[in-house]
């Protein structure tokens, strides 16, 4: 069991409930998860299980998809509706016209300022850790990129977004950043991540479907093999003896006949299926092993 399986997260779980159900169902412990869900988001949320949580470093800086429910009205503590408002609550009539030039603010590449109740850590502990003890943080902003950011439907004081963005980006910055360039303040309704990285929806299952698999003896049918996670890394087929090798640290070479151009890591793969090591080039076509299954 060394590969992803993709959950869907129901709401109201952290990412860290989901896990510790995940252990508990399967039976095993080195399981991580690659992204933290808000609890009252749902949606994707891949989880890496056994030698492969090893790969999570790869996936720090994955695309998200995401379709969420923005009200405008008023804004919240945690620019979302899971926490108090910091405004009078109103019930204003939004102009497509202007929503849509302040959309536009947050297409592309900018710097964004996390929520200040958020998984950033300062000082080495977490910004909502601090925000419940009424610990007042000041987050440096991040570069974010956002390729795509559409409005969906807009009902009253409801718009409904789709965002493809870059790792790091939070969708409730962006709804309570429209909500001040609209002076009328606003927070993130809903949010439901319909993409991580290479991980989709289609493939999610839900914890009761979880558990089913586990009580027929079925969870290999949710795994994503360990091989076929990093599907756009570049894949080196080695034998039995160039296996043993890497996994004693040697270096390991890349025939220079490849049809993929040299690429700064490579997996590589039994040719039973069995993915041996992340290789990271040393020299052109030669690649030493920085992450051993």
């Amino acid at each position: 069991m060394d590969g992803a399986i993709v959950i869907d997260k129901p709401e109201g779980w952290t990412s860290h409930d989901v896990v510790g159900k995940a252990r508990r169902i399967m039976g095993i412990k080195k399981i991580g998860h690659l992204g933290t869900l808000d609890p009252i988001a749902t949606g994707v949320l891949p989880l890496v299980i056994g030698r492969a949580t090893r790969l999570a470093q790869f996936y720090t800086r994955s695309d998200k998809v995401y379709e969420g429910v923005i009200r405008f009205g008023w804004s919240t503590v945690s620019y979302d509706r899971a926490s108090e408002a910091t405004s009078e609550k109103t019930e204003p009539a939004i102009d497509p016209a202007a929503l849509e030039a302040a959309l536009d603010q947050f297409r592309g590449e900018f710097m964004q300022t996390p929520p200040p109740v958020s998984a950033k850590k300062v000082d080495g502990r977490r910004a909502y850790e601090l925000a419940r003890k009424s610990v007042v943080v000041e987050l440096a902003p991040a570069r974010v990129e956002v390729y795509e950011l559409t409005l969906l439907s807009l009902e009253g004081a409801l718009a409904r977004v789709r965002a493809h963005c870059s790792g790091g980006t939070y969708l409730r910055s962006i709804a309570h950043d429209v909500g001040q360039l609209l002076g009328c303040g606003a927070h993130l309704e809903e949010l439901r991540r319909t993409s991580s990285g290479e991980f989709e929806i289609a493939q999610a299952r839900t914890i009761p479907q979880l558990e089913a698999l586990a009580a027929d003896e079925r969870l290999i049918d949710a795994l994503v093999p360990a091989a076929q996670m990093l599907p756009g890394m570049a894949a080196v087929f080695v034998d039995d003896l160039t296996a043993s090798q890497i996994r004693n640290g040697r270096n390991f070479p890349a025939s220079p006949f490849r049809s993929e151009p040299a690429s700064r890591y490579v997996k590589a793969v039994t040719r039973d299926g069995v993915l041996v090591a992340i290789g990271e080039a040393v020299l052109p076509n030669l690649y030493h092993p920085a992450v051993v299954l």
